[in-house]
């Protein structure tokens, strides 16, 4: 197993920083790029747009807004796998289509997606929005979602073997 999360806020360079990574990996492997967003308006219906644009065609891409542990336990260990990004995805499986979920639900999903990475011989590189240096929201669901998306980033950080923190373009290694 090797897991490298890289964290940081919005627009932080994260994903650009994620995606040298990848490229920058050996030749030999597989690079797979599972893209979590759904288009729900225009607006992500650009930004995923310009992240297709700026990716290229050297990646093979995967649609996957929830069954994340499913998709990652069918990588070897000749793919290089970037996951963008668990913060939508948390968004995803808390939302689920419409359908409420009660936070058993959600540290299910999460503990599922921990034991994924934990059994993969891949190489993966997960991007992950840290949340928790804002105000606490006044909202109960965005409560939620910010809650959970704080454990999941914990949980996923003790499986890394690297955590990198990335702010105004620039990584900063957490660990490993």
């Amino acid at each position: 197993m090797s897991v490298h999360l890289i964290l940081g806020g919005a627009r932080s360079g994260k994903s650009s920083f994620a995606e040298t990574l990848v490229l920058k990996a050996e030749a030999k492997l597989t690079r797979h790029y599972i893209a979590t967003a759904q288009p729900f308006d225009e607006e992500m219906e650009r930004r995923i747009a310009h992240h297709q644009e700026r990716r290229g065609e050297s990646w093979t891409e995967h649609e996957c807004p929830i069954a994340l542990a499913e998709l990652i336990s069918q990588f070897q260990a000749t793919d290089i796998v970037l996951v963008d990004c668990l913060t939508l995805w948390m968004n995803n499986v808390i939302y689920n289509q419409g359908n409420p979920v009660t936070e058993d639900q959600i540290r299910s999903q999460v503990l599922h997606l921990v034991e994924a990475l934990n059994a993969s011989d891949a190489k993966i590189v997960l991007v992950s929005n840290e949340v928790g240096l804002g105000v606490v929201p006044m909202g109960e669901v965005t409560r939620l979602f910010v809650d959970h998306a704080g454990w999941m980033n914990q949980a996923v950080a003790k499986v890394a073997k690297r955590v990198t923190f990335i702010a105004a373009g620039l990584p900063l290694e957490l660990k490993g």
